[in-house]
């Protein structure tokens, strides 16, 4: 379905108002709140309860209003603790993959589907205009992580089939495939080399790096800020 007013307790469906824009969106997180509450056998009272446990208390009454449409606004930190209370992603409230259809990514716009939506307001779509480098080099950097990862051990594990080849048929396809994920991990290692200065030069602070690929950064780099992490 798409966002409508009507569907969480609004009076009426506003759907082609687009100075109501803010309702539909405030009325997509209200409906996926009630949801999902419902779905764990929860009262409002519980999910105010659970909200005071994580340190940030959402009263019973404020958790009715917003669900029935009586309140206008819902801040970012409610979002945040209410998706922490209610064991979901902050990300799922505002964009109910599989339950929501279709919403209204911005004021103005004609409905697009949820997923479509979802992957343009975590950047892993981006939009056409975006600029935000840093947050692509963090992407394309999470993913070379990964697949270095996955060849450094699978050429750990072919490295210990030579060492432990009972013939030279079984040992030649180990070096083989040791000489494979090798290459591997050596230009996935570039990769990450390659993104993690642009992210230095960009003024950024790169992740940590896992034990196993530590030998990345230069020993010379400064790696205070990144072990904080």
């Amino acid at each position: 379905m798409t966002q409508h007013r009507s569907d969480h307790g609004y009076e009426k469906d506003t759907e082609a108002d687009d100075l109501e824009w803010e309702d539909h969106v405030m009325a997509t997180v209200a409906g996926e709140v009630r949801r999902r509450r419902k779905e764990l056998g929860w009262s409002a009272q519980d999910l105010a309860d659970k909200c005071e446990d994580i340190g940030y208390p959402i009263p019973r009454n404020v958790i009715a209003n917003m669900e029935s449409g009586r309140r206008a606004s819902l801040a970012l930190v409610e979002v945040m603790v209410l998706a922490k209370a209610l064991r979901m992603s902050p990300i799922s409230l505002i964009y109910p993959v599989g339950y929501t259809a279709q919403v209204r990514q911005l004021p103005y716009e004609d409905p697009r589907p949820t997923w479509d939506a979802l992957q343009w307001f975590t950047g892993s779509s981006a939009a056409h205009d975006a600029t935000d480098y840093m947050l692509d080099h963090f992407l394309a950097h999470d993913l070379e992580l990964r697949s270095a990862l996955a060849a450094v051990e699978s050429e750990d594990y072919e490295r210990w089939k030579v060492k432990t080849a009972a013939n030279r048929v079984q040992r030649e396809a180990a070096e083989r495939a040791l000489a494979r994920y090798a290459d591997q991990a050596a230009n996935a290692k570039q990769e990450l080399r390659r993104h993690r200065d642009a992210i230095r030069e960009g003024g950024g602070t790169p992740p940590h790096l896992p034990s196993p690929l530590a030998d990345i950064d230069p020993p010379d780099t400064d790696t205070t800020e990144e072990n904080d992490f």
